[in-house]
């Protein structure tokens, strides 16, 4: 017998990534289990060719239409994984069993404003999976999962001809300009090292790549705002290191288990949203001991004490020490 299964989650990149597990486990370890979910439009991708998802419900700004849409399907239960007022909404149209994870906006508005920490020591990929706690559906350990149809595989050929024996994936994207590095330590980064460097961002970061592509020594190859989600997802699963902000690409490449430099400004690891089981050899980027961070769960357009000493004291010789260490290490 089937049992249908409504998984919520609108946004963003990284965080509906990080439902992946939710959405394999559930599907696995559950007889019958129909497993559908919805998201914005806008991020079908990420969902529209993972096996394990039966059915993919879009939101495209008319809450009614999507209301008729999920009432049609009869769903047995929801897992609300975004919790949020719009899936609150859906919830109460719906009056289905239901199980939300905890955002814990408590303990990160503490963190935030007073630096007091009661953040548990957990991944929020962890949290989200003790919704499925009443359906004795157990973590596999197996970590995230992302696919890229075949059609929007990158052609590596396509790349200059000595970056085809291996190159390093500088994700320089970030929703808030407080969560990147800025430009000039990824240029400084890109010229201290002889490894060839390919550069992924959106179109807010095209800009950028033109610029540390123009100071760079000729090792920087510029992509950044020239790709879709997933041919920039194929050139950070075809790296040999992947050095990357906090941002949606960081947890794809923890999908496809690479080496990754990750590098943290205004948000901290605490917050749950870490590397989820990347490669062990990964390593995370801190400024330790800064007073102001986390200043903010999300971000900001600028730094609030307008020193950006979390991004800009980044300790660059550890990094290229990281970079060089790792760049010839045998897979």
């Amino acid at each position: 017998m089937k049992v249908r299964y409504l998984i919520i989650r609108f946004s963003s990149i990284g965080d509906i990534v990080l439902t992946s597990p939710v959405v394999r486990c559930l599907k696995q370890q559950v007889e019958g289990a129909e497993v559908h979910f919805v998201t914005k439009r806008k991020f079908a991708s990420l969902v529209a060719s993972n096996p394990y998802v039966d059915k993919v419900h879009l939101f495209s700004g008319n809450i009614s239409e999507l209301y008729e849409e999920l009432q049609a399907e009869k769903f047995d239960y929801i897992i609300d994984l975004h919790n949020n007022f719009r899936s609150n909404r859906i919830k109460y149209q719906l009056r289905v069993n239901t199980f939300a994870f905890q955002k814990l906006n408590i303990q990160k508005f503490l963190y935030v404003n007073f630096k007091i920490n009661r953040l548990p020591n957990e991944h929020v990929v962890d949290r989200y999976m003790k919704t499925l706690r009443v359906f004795d559906v157990n973590n596999d350990e197996k970590g995230l999962d992302f696919f890229i149809p075949e059609e929007e595989n990158f052609d590596v050929e396509s790349l200059p001809e000595h970056f085809r024996s291996g190159y390093i994936a500088f994700v320089i994207a970030g929703t808030w300009s407080t969560k990147k590095l800025p430009s000039d330590k990824v240029a400084e980064i890109c010229n201290r090292i002889d490894h060839p460097v390919v550069l992924l961002g959106g179109k807010s970061e095209e800009e950028t790549g033109t610029e540390i592509h123009r100071q760079s020594k000729g090792n920087v190859f510029n992509l950044a705002g020239k790709l879709s989600l997933n041919q920039s997802a194929s050139l950070v699963r075809g790296a040999k290191l992947v050095l990357t902000n906090d941002t949606g690409l960081m947890h794809i490449a923890a999908a496809f288990r690479k080496k990754i430099l990750s590098f943290w400004g205004n948000t901290v690891p605490q917050f749950g949203m870490s590397p989820y089981l990347a490669h062990p050899d990964s390593e995370l980027m801190e400024v330790q001991d800064l007073k102001c961070r986390p200043c903010s769960k999300l971000g900001y357009r600028s730094c609030p004490r307008r020193h950006f000493g979390c991004m800009k004291n980044q300790d660059i010789d550890k990094a290229i020490n990281w970079i060089n260490r790792n760049f010839t290490t045998e897979e």
